[in-house]
């Protein structure tokens, strides 16, 4: 056998006895460069037994040029505002990711060799923040860019800031419409410090991709969306060179389309679409590593960013939330804009994002006061979520809303800002069947589940204007995924202003022994009013605004279940798998407690109608409470 994966050897004449640094005006020793992150990228796979090597060496002449030479950042000081951003949309390229970081000084060779794809190491199969040097989770393919517009958008509309974006993105990709909508929003904007470096080695997982090597195609299509294309041999290293300093002073957002070889460097790889996604066994990896030079160990300093002003942090103040006098009927979604309204005078940190339905969830009201953190993003509702998730890259707090119904469109996007620990606020407005005669392709009846799944998140479902207000208020600090249903209909204000909502709490509306009424948003006031009708027949119910329904207040539940006998009526606008009566079940389930439980839910598919009538078709009326509740009582 050779020398193990790692070992120079004595016959490797090339390989550096000593660590050098590549000062990042030594052009010549960018393709030394090179050579180590595809040495290391081998290195790191075949040892984990796993990875994507081939579609890190197509690459790393394009990192090794824009780490020493263009990426302006302090691998001691990741938080430096001043820092430029890489992300890594084709995630599976970790290897030459974490290559990377080696050749930089930030993580050690030996983390690199020994912990890459292992239990409890922080170099994941695929990037996440877990790494201070990564700004978000990529792996889910036509994500990186999408945020790296966020990004852009916080760096040069709102901290006037030199941080450039760069974005190393897969040719695959390119297939998801994601992409062509950050490339449009992108163009729209003007994202002059937005640079797409698309890897364009012509194969997938599966064998060739869409256009292949047909640069000019790729080009017009860039071109098309308002930003500029630049086509390059992705292996010219003074080629590469040359577009990223033109990248750098460029007055809109520019794409170098690099045509690249999958598994350059290694010829018996090289241009074969078998390897995607293929570790190399230890004797092609040591065959690879000896064509390559062998193992080095250069180290790369790359350029600085420029010093950035010490500026105090903004003062936060307390926001004066809207006031409504209890009894008079309001929309919650009119009190998510009220509320968001305030946030933005007592909170510079807050933006706000809409899909074209700023007149519908009330966003507007911040968009007309706050016009410079107001970003449209059209119909493109992957586009809100992912600019969101970028936005709070550097440090904003966005709120970004459309219709819940829509939110779907855009769920892989809130599954990986999970995923990235992005601390952002969702709306979801025109919920469940209470929206009325638009029809189902308008209710959002899945979007508590959905949400709910998201792993850190926060579920919350307000009844009235002031209990939104309260909650709204809270989100700026309050961490992870954040999302907020409000209602399009007008409903009775049931609270006095300044009443205190946390988040995991809920309320006791009407006081009651016999059995519990448990609803969220509408539903609330639905078994208000059927708690009426239960009082004329003998029956002292309990109602329970649910408004918080992850985390759900265990507590009170299992303080009701001992009260009423376990006697349970749960309702909500909703389909019944993952709302709140998913989550009342599930607490008692890990409480222990014995309950009788009758859940309402929207058990069919709706049509057109009033409101009244969707929620009596749907099973979830007054008169379906009142007969739930008497069955138990």
């Amino acid at each position: 056998m050779g020398p193990e994966i790692g070992d120079p050897g004595e016959t490797i004449a090339v390989t550096l006895e000593a660590e050098r640094m590549l000062q990042d005006e030594d052009l010549t020793g960018l393709a030394e460069l090179a050579a180590q992150l595809r040495v290391d990228a081998i290195r790191c796979s075949t040892t984990a037994g796993s990875g994507h090597p081939t579609s890190s060496l197509s690459a790393a002449d394009l990192l090794a040029v824009l780490v020493a030479r263009h990426l302006r950042y302090d691998w001691s000081y990741p938080d430096n505002p001043g820092n430029d951003h890489l992300i890594f949309s084709k995630g599976h390229a970790s290897p030459l990711l974490y290559a990377v970081f080696r050749a930089t000084g930030a993580i050690s060779e030996q983390e690199l060799l020994e912990t890459y794809r292992q239990a409890g190491s922080r170099l994941q199969g695929h990037p996440t923040p877990v790494l201070p040097w990564v700004d978000v989770a990529t792996g889910s393919l036509g994500q990186g860019l999408p945020v790296g517009v966020g990004v852009a958008l916080a760096a040069q509309y709102l901290d006037r800031s030199p941080a450039h974006v760069w974005v190393l993105c897969g040719d695959s990709e390119t297939a998801e419409g994601s992409v062509w909508e950050a490339l449009d929003k992108a163009g729209h904007y003007g994202l002059r410090n937005l640079t797409a470096i698309v890897d364009v080695n012509r194969f997938g997982q599966r064998g060739p991709t869409e256009l292949e090597w047909d640069l000019d195609t790729y080009r017009r299509r860039v071109e098309a969306f308002g930003c500029r294309a630049m086509v390059i041999d992705g292996h010219d290293l003074g080629a590469i060179d040359e577009a990223y300093g033109q990248a750098r002073e460029a007055t809109g957002p520019m794409v170098v389309l690099a045509r690249t070889v999958k598994g350059k460097g290694v010829p018996e790889v090289e241009n074969d679409p078998a390897w995607h996604g293929k570790a190399f066994d230890p004797e092609l990896a040591d065959r690879a590593v000896r064509a390559l030079g062998g193992p080095r160990r250069i180290r790369v300093a790359g350029p600085k960013p420029p010093p950035a002003p010490r500026t105090a942090p903004a003062e936060h103040g307390q926001p004066q939330l809207p006031r409504y006098e209890r009894g008079t009927k309001v929309a919650t979604r009119d009190a998510y804009g009220d509320a968001l309204h305030a946030l933005g005078a007592a909170r510079p940190d807050v933006v706000a994002l809409d899909g074209e339905v700023s007149d519908s969830t009330r966003a507007e009201r911040f968009a007309a006061a706050y016009p410079d953190r107001f970003f449209q993003m059209f119909i493109a509702e992957q586009q809100p979520a992912a600019a969101a998730v970028g936005l709070a890259v550097r440090g904003y707090r966005p709120f970004a809303a459309t219709f819940a119904a829509f939110w779907t469109r855009a769920y892989d996007f809130i599954r990986m800002a999970g995923v990235s620990r992005a601390d952002i606020a969702l709306v979801g407005s025109h919920a469940g069947v209470e929206i009325g005669p638009d029809g189902p392709s308008q209710m959002g009846l899945e979007d508590i589940a959905a949400l709910r799944a998201v792993p850190g998140s926060t579920v919350l479902s307000p009844a009235d204007a002031v209990s939104c207000a309260a909650l709204v208020a809270q989100l700026p600090d309050h961490p992870g995924i954040s999302y907020l249903r409000t209602t399009r209909g007008k409903y009775p204000v049931l609270y006095d202003d300044g009443e205190p909502f946390p988040i995991g709490g809920s309320r006791i509306v009407r006081d009651g022994g016999d059995v519990a009424l448990l609803g969220t948003g509408v539903t609330v006031h639905l078994c208000l009013a059927a708690a009426d009708e239960l009082t004329r027949e003998g029956i002292d119910a309990r109602v329970i605004d649910m408004y918080s329904i992850k985390p759900v207040d265990r507590q009170r539940l299992a303080e009701t279940v001992v009260e009423t006998g376990g006697r349970l009526v749960v309702v909500e606008d909703h389909y019944p798998q993952g709302g709140l009566g998913s989550a009342v079940l599930e607490a008692l389930a890990d409480l222990g407690e014995p309950a009788r439980v009758n859940h309402l839910a929207v058990r069919g598919l709706p049509g057109s109608g009033t409101p009244a009538q969707q929620l009596d078709l749907a099973g979830i009326g007054v008169g379906a409470i009142v007969s739930a509740a008497r069955s138990l009582a």
